[in-house]
């Protein structure tokens, strides 16, 4: 093949070269020690970036652009796997991966459009999620969705959707456990579980009800635990 029968067709492709470390992603050589496109297989497929092949440079910036929006794509797909992330999360780990601010821009719209990311069921998720079983209460969580990105808002509306019940079985489970390591008089024990309680970011109202609570089953089972050793003696 000339020279001129190339420039006629396009670059002709002499290899085609798949990655080590990404075994979905090859690099397309022309002839030069550089390949001129290195790119998902996705698009090898589509734009036939096969050996022996034509390709017309025009399209060597259309490919490399798709290829970059196809990359943050699928990186946040895969980030995505482990568990469910806020957009501004993905945001972040996109940009860790030093990739162009319109590249990401794609890759969250689309994610959002397909409903792989929903900030709002996130964060009534989370909130339900760590009410339940961490026995936060709703303060500290919605502090919580505001450092993962979800505006004030969309964390405002999740820890209000909470039921009360279920936030003061919460307060009062993280009381009861604190109660058992706390030493000292009845006043002051009192005093140190309020404050750990407010650190949890539970209510007052909630707090007053979970320290009553607390207390007086802490002090009903010494009774009960004096009582049993008078019946052994």
């Amino acid at each position: 093949m000339t020279e001129d029968q190339q420039a006629d067709n396009g670059l002709f492709i002499t290899l085609v070269e798949q990655d080590r470390s990404e075994r979905r992603r090859y690099r397309i050589y022309a002839g030069g020690e550089e390949p001129i496109l290195f790119v998902h297989e996705d698009l090898l497929i589509r734009y036939r970036l096969l050996k022996g092949q034509f390709v017309d440079p025009a399209l060597l910036p259309v490919i490399q652009e798709e290829d970059d929006r196809h990359r943050a794509y699928t990186l946040a797909c895969v980030y995505l796997g482990a568990k469910p992330r806020t957009s501004k999360q993905i945001e972040q780990y996109l940009r860790r991966k030093e990739l162009g601010e319109s590249h990401i821009a794609y890759a969250l719209q689309r994610l959002e459009t397909e409903h792989y990311v929903d900030d709002e069921e996130y964060a009534r998720q989370f909130a339900k999620q760590r009410i339940r079983t961490a026995q936060k209460g709703s303060r500290l969580v919605k502090q919580e969705l505001q450092q993962r990105g979800i505006s004030r808002q969309a964390a405002e509306e999740a820890v209000n959707a909470i039921d009360a019940g279920a936030e003061l079985a919460a307060a009062k489970a993280a009381a009861a456990k604190r109660w058992r390591g706390l030493k000292g008089e009845l006043p002051d024990r009192k005093r140190k579980l309020t404050a750990f309680l407010m650190r949890r970011g539970f209510a007052g109202d909630l707090i007053r009800e979970a320290v009553r609570s607390a207390a007086a089953d802490g002090i009903d089972s010494d009774e009960d635990a004096e009582d049993g050793l008078m019946l052994d003696n």
